[in-house]
């Protein structure tokens, strides 16, 4: 009897519900065949729409490119485990180039690299135009045969035993050169003197205001007899400072010399020495005057 009670409607009610399906009714309807969507206005394919579009792809690929890891210019002879898997390098080609590093050997160029770590031809591609190898490897003097700086065409040069000792004679001896007065006989006397004596001819080309022709034209009347005797440096242990008290060599030489040696670690030539920036082949010819090679 309670349950039949709560379904028991009066005539208001009654209306009232009916009244509420009608309602939902229509409102179903409405739904399902009413079409409610608005035309879409907003034209994608406009001129204006399309260039910030294109705007927009451009700074979002500058924004991935800074995202990615920056190369800087390196020398490949002194890659690291780190460094080599940063670049991409397998640990076989790492350890290939590892290993003749500790032969004391060195890579040179980018088909160097290639050789010695076996990396792919794209990968090369990729970082060779980073490699950055010192100045004497990227831009080689050319090697030429040392000149014979005592005589040249044009002059007649006197014998041996015609000549005059340079570490004796006198500025007014000096002077009989074409080219050489007072001022110029002063200043290599003066020289002379700094150095306790001339060791060789060629030492006479440090004499400030000296040049080459005028060098060669004073030799083909003096030479260097009775030479200073000079207790020479054991090159591997010279420091940048010990080299730069040979006559003729600055300190910024000395230093780039010193650089060098200890780069190499072990030099067995002088001639190596051709490759730095700045020696000429007199500064060569006076360094081993005054170095000496185990």
């Amino acid at each position: 009897m309670e349950l039949k009670s709560h379904f028991t409607f009066n005539k208001q009610q009654r209306s009232g519900i009916l009244l509420l399906l009608l309602l939902i009714i229509s409102l179903l309807c409405i739904y399902w065949f009413v079409d409610f969507s608005e035309e879409d206005t907003f034209n994608i394919s406009s001129a204006e729409i399309v260039a910030i579009q294109k705007e927009i792809d451009s700074l979002q690929l500058i924004e991935i490119e800074s995202r990615k890891p920056k190369i800087y210019p390196f020398n490949p002879n002194f890659i690291t485990d780190y460094k080599g898997y940063t670049l991409g390098m397998a640990n076989e080609e790492i350890d290939r180039l590892l290993q003749y590093r500790k032969e004391n050997k060195w890579i040179n160029s980018a088909a160097d690299f290639k050789k010695v770590t076996g990396v792919s031809d794209s990968l090369l591609a990729a970082l060779s135009p980073f490699f950055k190898f010192p100045d004497w490897v990227a831009n080689p003097k050319p090697k030429r045969d040392f000149k014979d700086y005592k005589s040249e065409k044009g002059f007649s040069e006197k014998t041996y035993a015609q000549k005059t000792d340079l570490n004796i004679a006198t500025e007014a001896q000096l002077q009989q050169v074409s080219g050489i007065g007072e001022a110029l006989s002063k200043r290599i006397i003066s020289y002379r003197e700094k150095i306790n004596g001339f060791s060789t001819d060629l030492q006479l080309y440090e004499v400030y205001g000296l040049n080459a022709e005028l060098v060669q034209r004073t030799l083909t009347l003096f030479t260097v007899k009775t030479p200073k005797e000079i207790v020479k440096m054991n090159f591997s242990k010279a420091s940048a400072s010990d080299i730069s008290t040979i006559p003729g060599i600055n300190f910024e030489l000395a230093k780039k010399i010193w650089e060098y040696q200890r780069l190499r670690k072990k030099v067995t030539s002088f001639q190596e020495l051709e490759k730095i920036e700045g020696m000429t082949e007199r500064k060569l010819q006076l360094i081993q005057l005054y170095l000496s090679i185990d």
